[in-house]
């Protein structure tokens, strides 16, 4: 390779790295400015994430996880209804695929089999099955689960589960914000799935959000 090929390759380089740590504090920033955190380890970022959405800041996440995830040829994004849909929509523009949302309920609208999987959710303290037709997953997919939150892991762990079941490929998970003070980042992780996280927080005591290094 001559010198300038090499020069181009580091600047290249570079530009992706500062870009991903420009993507990751303004998703740390915005957190700070505009996040609440409410008793219970509950982080309410609804005025910009998952009631309001701030589209913008999405589309900025999405390229970060572009850069991530862009060389597995991702052909299908899951998620599940309904705080993911929003994140899930704008990444599935820059990785030029459709979306699937699982359901929580089986309606009419949903023909056919499905797979199912059961999720508790740490936020509504419930547990409910979640459910995807078999008609827009399969073999030959490779699917990249996205989510707003990780913290017990019980969402991912479920959505996973349904794209083995479908004999997909998961390429891996994106996830906006990650309590790292719990345990579903880790027990993902060490059954050999891909977390990536834009945030991951490292503690939430006396209600000041602490970002891990």
């Amino acid at each position: 390779m001559s010198v300038s090929g090499h020069a181009s390759r580091v600047i290249f380089r570079l530009y992706y790295f500062y870009r991903g740590v420009r993507d990751l504090q303004l998703l740390e920033e915005r957190i700070l400015r505009d996040g609440k955190v409410r008793d219970g380890g509950v982080l309410k970022v609804d005025s910009f994430l998952n009631h309001q959405m701030d589209v913008r800041l999405f589309a900025e996440m999405a390229k970060e996880f572009h850069r991530l995830f862009g060389s597995e040829n991702v052909s299908k994004i899951l998620t599940i209804e309904a705080s993911g849909i929003g994140i899930a929509c704008i990444c599935a523009q820059v990785f030029e695929c459709p979306v699937i949302f699982a359901k929580k309920t089986k309606t009419k609208n949903i023909a056919g089999d499905v797979y199912t999987s059961k999720v508790e959710s740490f936020t509504h303290g419930v547990t409910y099955d979640i459910i995807v037709s078999k008609e827009f997953i399969g073999p030959g997919d490779r699917v990249l689960i996205i989510d707003d939150f990780l913290a017990n892991g019980a969402a991912l762990t479920g959505l996973s589960q349904i794209v083995k079941d479908s004999g997909a490929t998961l390429v891996g998970a994106g996830v906006a914000i990650e309590k790292a003070f719990q345990p579903g980042g880790k027990l993902l992780r060490s059954s050999g799935i891909r977390v990536e996280s834009l945030a991951k927080i490292k503690s939430m005591e006396g209600g000041s959000v602490v970002f891990c290094q």
